[in-house]
């Protein structure tokens, strides 16, 4: 049974741990702003949840002015070290997935992101924000089944690095050592982080970054991305994230009126999965840090080019690989975080280690888990994602708003790595096009293109068995290489959303079953 989405009339917060959320409505409560309840919900996860995200990852943000009546895009995304050159890896293919390697290539860029947000955003003293995140980090909190699995499943690596193992294989479910940089960061802001004793511990560790790396790390704002979707207008993150992707997908499938389909039906599946196969060989070729490469994103996000691209799409046959290559990975761990307070405020936050414990490299003087975001650079020095000091890599991580008649009207993330954008389209098809509420979109039966390993085909297509049995035989015989999970996949990702009615303002909260979230209102 479908659970309803959480009702509420002052503010909501979703995300993929109930003890975050509930941190994140009590800053509401509080008197905090949709910014004050994301920070405090984000920070809490990065304790509570810390295989997904930590405050040594990366974070972006799309922020709604409700007063200003504008979106605002943050860019919390860490830079490569001043000596994190190409040559450095001259003898090797790909940047190491784990260890102080990928750890140290790029600098956390998180709370620097966090910091911007709260200044200009922020109702709440910022320790505020922080309280319920240091409470867990030193007084304790509960390891969730799936805390637990995640733990066993990763131990090997976690085992290679002593703090690491010390941390979550022998006393999970308590770190001092981060409530003390938690309380760094609340009584110094950015500086409790990127300098002092904090960034003299973090630079300790060897490898890449130094003090100075750290003490350069700065959040940027910007400009996010939009396009139309039947009437919908729907933002995304822009370069170096995936974000394009989403809308060049819906540009793609606009004009095939999906909602005259059968709703996870064959036809609805297909679809979706080309236009996945176009928009992501476009992402591979053009996709970069934008202060480093030129990006066409005009030309990406046009409808006319959306045109030209759909003439690919073959309604009685799967696309070959190899007609729309398309590298990257299923693989990696995330949170997402929406929250919407009684001003009509919103905050859009996407908040990563990238792998599974990031880098499995904790600081142990700082309890701060450091990502391995860096491995996702090309050694190809070719490659518009090619590694060079300054630079922030490819991001997989995106985050959405979406406004009807001017309006807003939904918030909406996920996890998922390559599957974010996939998830974020299925989600926007399902409400806009077939009318599900946020819970029931969330809830719904999720495919994932792609692959996790280096032993399945690129295009495998992963579904849930709750599509209908002959869908699924149906998109076999159209020559996808199925992969049939059971009725309910955590791979297929946490979405979590907030939407906006139109007429009494009501918000409703969804989250995502696969998780141990929930979105709590007031």
């Amino acid at each position: 049974m479908i659970a309803a989405p959480t009702l509420a009339a002052r503010g909501v917060v979703a995300s993929p741990h109930a003890l975050a959320s509930a941190a994140g409505a009590d800053a509401l409560r509080a008197g905090g702003s949709a910014v004050d309840a994301a920070i405090a919900c984000a920070a809490t996860l990065g304790v509570i949840y810390p295989h997904m995200c930590g405050i040594g990852g990366d974070a972006f943000w799309l922020i709604y002015d409700a007063k200003a009546r504008r979106v605002s895009y943050l860019d919390g995304g860490g830079r490569a070290a001043r000596n994190a050159t190409l040559d450095r890896f001259s003898d090797q293919n790909e940047i190491p997935f784990r260890g102080v390697v990928p750890a140290t290539l790029t600098t956390p860029g998180a709370v620097a992101s966090f910091c911007a947000a709260h200044e200009r955003h922020g109702r709440l003293p910022l320790a505020r924000c922080l309280q319920d995140a240091i409470h867990y980090a030193r007084d304790g909190y509960p390891v969730t089944k799936r805390l637990a699995r995640w733990i066993e499943e990763t131990k090997a690596e976690l085992a290679q690095d002593p703090a690491s193992a010390a941390l979550f294989l022998r006393s999970p479910g308590k770190n001092p050592a981060l409530a003390r940089t938690l309380e760094a960061i609340a009584s110094d802001g950015r500086a409790g982080f990127y300098e002092g004793e904090v960034a003299r511990q973090l630079a300790s560790l060897g490898g890449f970054f130094t003090q100075s790396d750290l003490a350069a790390q700065q959040a940027y704002w910007g400009e996010p991305i939009r396009s139309g979707y039947r009437g919908v207008t729907i933002y995304e993150t822009p370069a170096p994230t995936q974000g394009f992707t989403v809308l060049e997908m819906l540009n793609l499938l606009e004009p095939l009126e999906l909602s005259k389909r059968e709703f996870l039906g064959p036809d609805h599946v297909h679809l979706l999965v080309q236009a996945k196969q176009i928009a992501y060989n476009d992402r591979d070729r053009w996709l970069g840090d934008p202060r480093f490469v030129d990006i066409p994103i005009e030309k990406l996000l046009s409808k006319s080019y959306a045109d030209e691209r759909r003439r690919l799409l073959d309604p009685a046959r799967a696309l070959p690989w190899d007609k729309v290559p398309s590298e990257g990975s299923l693989a990696g761990d995330t949170v997402y975080v929406a929250a919407v307070d009684a001003a009509g405020n919103a905050a859009s936050l996407i908040f990563s280690l990238y792998g599974v414990f990031g880098a499995c490299v904790t600081s142990a003087a700082t309890g701060v888990v450091l990502q391995n975001r860096g491995a996702y650079f090309s050694l190809d020095p070719a490659h518009p994602n090619r590694l060079e000091p300054g630079k922030v890599p490819l991001h997989t991580l995106i985050a959405s708003l979406a406004f009807r008649d001017d309006r807003l009207w939904a918030v909406l993330g996920c996890m998922g790595a390559d599957g974010q954008p996939q998830i974020h389209v299925q989600t926007y098809v399902a409400m806009i096009d077939f009318g599900l509420d946020i819970q029931q979109a969330l809830s719904s039966p999720r495919w994932l293109s792609g692959r996790f390993g280096l032993g399945e085909a690129r295009d495998t297509l992963h579904i849930e068995a709750r599509f209908p049995p002959g869908t699924i035989d149906e998109l076999e015989r159209r020559g996808h290489p199925v992969d049939r999970w059971g009725d309910w996949n955590e791979l297929a990702g946490h979405a979590h959303g907030i939407t906006v009615d139109p007429v009494s303002d009501l918000l409703a909260g969804g989250f995502d079953p696969r998780s141990d979230g929930a979105a709590v209102g007031y």
